[in-house]
């Protein structure tokens, strides 16, 4: 029987443009953990490139991949650093 070659799914690999980026950190937060919040961005990070992005929110690039790591616990103040740095901002709205 042959053997069927596979690869670790990565959602970088899917993001065709800003929008897809913007629907996948809002499906992020849709899931109430910080975990799957800092993963998502650290996934926008990767495809954005992490050196320009860490540059940009003037962090350390080998602490912002450690931060953005699903194992990751980044403080509020990283997050805010580097959501502003993809040019992206956060909003409230009022749950239904």
């Amino acid at each position: 029987m042959a053997r069927t070659a596979t690869r670790p799914f990565d959602a970088v690999d899917y993001f065709e443009n800003e929008d897809d980026m913007v629907a996948y950190l809002e499906a992020a937060l849709l899931q109430d953990d910080a975990r799957v919040v800092a993963a998502a961005l650290g996934d926008i990070a990767r495809a954005k490139g992490m050196s320009q992005v860490a540059r940009d929110a003037g962090l350390g690039r080998e602490l912002l991949y450690k931060a953005l790591s699903p194992e990751g616990n980044p403080e509020f103040a990283t997050v805010l650093k580097v959501v502003r740095a993809l040019g992206l901002r956060l909003h409230a709205q009022r749950c239904a």
